[in-house]
């Protein structure tokens, strides 16, 4: 059982370094609310050993995130708040070890791993870094038919890292030397890694951050279509956090593509300007799907697809 102290410690930590996501998790319903504090502080507990900016050695990283893998998997002795926690939920919520080792071992992969040459060599990595946590989301939530939903949550936690991914190409290459777009988009719009590193927005730049938004917004498409699988008391908070994540796609485009100078952030307003809208929407027509494409950035299809028959064409850039 995961005691109310470390709730509040773990609810602290999604409070100082996800502002973003702890407007949506505070929707959720308290037996979900609670439990996700843990999910989310202990999954910070691991990215902040990896993403450093001092000079801590490879091993000492490494040597970290496997005191905290004994700690989780082998019942190994931990002075840590949030990782005992997590370790009692884990216990007592069913979640999947297999989970927590791909994971860790995502993290682990950080310390030695700074480029991918394919968007299939990221999808392997985010099998970790982010389809794992959707998993272990879905596991807390109780979801009544976790198969019908899982290729579904797996898109849209691929979604959310892929923007996080473009919008803060410009904090990953300046504070830790890692590239996330795939070096195969950048080769093929004659992007260099001088330009990334001197934040030099090229047209190449731009197309290829072009691309890459369209690859995110089709995995959106398909991860909130599966929303209408999550228990009904879930489901606004999950629609809300899609729609926050996405809107970083509308900053994205109003500057012109430009992540390079500076990264786009939502602000405490424009937060909340997102939660009205989609709560409207959703007030209006409680479908995920609709008040999805109603609230966000996001068109209901893509520019190379053909349009549903009878629906004009929206007019968004893809």
């Amino acid at each position: 059982m995961v005691d109310a102290d470390s709730v509040r410690t773990a609810k602290a930590v999604q409070q100082r370094t996800g502002r973003t996501f702890h407007l949506a998790t505070r929707l959720l319903p308290e037996r979900i609310r609670r439990p996700t504090y843990v999910l989310y502080a202990f999954f910070r507990v691991a990215d902040e050993v990896v993403d450093r900016t001092d000079d801590t050695p490879a091993s000492v990283r490494r040597e970290r995130l496997e005191q905290i893998r004994s700690a989780v998997l082998d019942d190994a002795s931990t002075d840590d708040p949030v990782i005992a926690a997590f370790r009692s939920l884990c216990a007592d919520g069913d979640v999947d070890d297999e989970e927590v080792a791909v994971f860790l071992d995502a993290m682990e992969s950080d310390v030695d791993r700074a480029r991918y040459d394919t968007f299939a060599d990221l999808r392997e990595y985010m099998r970790g870094s982010a389809v794992a946590v959707g998993n272990m989301m879905m596991t807390v939530m109780d979801v009544p038919d976790p198969e019908a939903a899982r290729p579904h949550a797996a898109a849209l936690a691929e979604a959310f890292q892929l923007t996080n991914f473009l919008r803060d190409v410009r904090e990953d290459v300046r504070d830790y030397g890692r590239v996330y777009l795939p070096q195969e988009t950048l080769a093929e719009h004659g992007v260099t890694e001088a330009d990334l590193a001197d934040a030099n927005v090229t047209e190449g730049f731009r197309d290829a951050m072009a691309d890459e938004l369209s690859r995110a917004e089709r995995l959106y498409r398909e991860g909130v279509a599966g929303i209408r699988y999550l228990p009904a008391d879930c489901r606004f908070a999950v629609l809300l956090s899609a729609t926050l994540y996405a809107e970083h796609h509308r900053l994205i485009r109003d500057r012109d593509y430009d992540v390079l100078t500076a990264t786009p952030e939502l602000s405490r307003g424009r937060r909340l300007r997102v939660l009205a809208r989609t709560w409207w929407h959703w007030w209006r027509r409680p479908d995920p799907e609709a008040a999805f494409y109603a609230a966000s950035p996001v068109p209901e299809w893509s520019s190379d697809t053909d349009p549903p028959v009878g629906v004009p064409d929206p007019g968004h850039p893809v």
